[in-house]
């Protein structure tokens, strides 16, 4: 199957991440982990007026947030430019009726325009070159008043300058990770999650039983999580070659002018998943 060619398209990006969900295909994410993850990203989404709805997953990878979805809806479009990523998903959603699978980018989603109740998009515009244009491709899909959520990674603006500091010292490492072959990526990726992710996220467990406030600790949010997503984030926080961050204002001005309106941010993490609705004029 060959990938999908396009002008918004990062294909270093795409392949990396069809290895990715090739090694990891996130069948081990389940239980109360899973549904707590999938409240965090969803629970802004108007599920119950999707029943159904016909809607689409882009970049839906190995097809973790479809498997939730696709039973809330009437049928779902699972779009993705790497063919590894898209077997990883057929193979997860086999016994899903109302799922179809399509290889392409957000240029070339063959959806025709005006046709989608709703779509979504999570933690993967920003791994797009132009994020504004790929959301304005996914708008454009949507029936007027229509819902469209996404989740782009933010840009530490609501963390103190310690913590931004932080981030600035590792980013060049992520830039040197993200150039090795996949193997060597898995290798580090995993070393991080045992040496860095493991130790600070049960710190933080542990300092928030003692009643203190974790909010602004690093790693925090993985407290109650398991390796397995440990081990997944760390490769995708280090292991993509192309990966971009916004403020909230601008991710906001980025929706508005794809046209959505009525937009609401969520306010926990993780940072920043916002629900926007297709303005009814366009």
């Amino acid at each position: 199957m060959n990938e999908p060619a396009g002008g918004n398209i990062d294909a270093l990006t795409v392949e990396g991440f069809g290895e990715e969900w090739a090694a990891f295909d996130q069948t081990e994410l389940g239980g109360a982990e899973y549904e707590q993850l999938f409240d965090a990203y969803f629970h802004l989404f108007p599920f119950k007026k999707m029943a159904r709805g016909e809607g689409f997953d882009l970049g839906c990878g190995s097809g973790r947030w479809a498997a939730g979805v696709a039973p809330k809806v009437g049928l779902l479009h699972c779009i993705d430019p790497s063919s590894k990523a898209l077997d990883v998903a057929k193979r997860r959603l086999a016994n899903a009726p109302n799922v179809r699978f399509h290889l392409a980018t957000s240029e070339t989603i063959p959806l025709p325009d005006g046709s989608q109740d709703f779509g979504y998009s999570l933690g993967v515009l920003h791994h797009i070159p132009d994020t504004g244009g790929a959301l304005s491709d996914c708008v454009r899909k949507l029936k007027p008043g229509a819902p469209f959520l996404l989740y782009i990674y933010y840009a530490l603006d609501t963390r103190p300058f310690w913590y931004r500091a932080i981030w600035r010292v590792s980013d060049p490492v992520r830039r040197v990770v993200a150039r090795m072959p996949f193997g060597g990526r898995r290798v580090v990726a995993e070393a991080f999650a045992a040496l860095v992710y493991w130790p600070l996220a049960r710190g933080a467990k542990v300092a928030e039983r003692a009643g203190v406030n974790v909010s602004n600790f690093p790693l925090a949010s993985y407290r109650h999580g398991s390796f397995y997503s440990m081990r997944t984030d760390a490769l995708d926080r280090f292991g993509t070659r192309l990966e971009q961050r916004f403020t909230r204002a601008q991710i906001e001005e980025m929706m508005k002018s794809a046209g959505l309106e009525k937009i609401r941010f969520s306010d926990r993490t993780p940072y920043w998943v916002a629900l926007g609705y297709k303005q009814t004029g366009k």
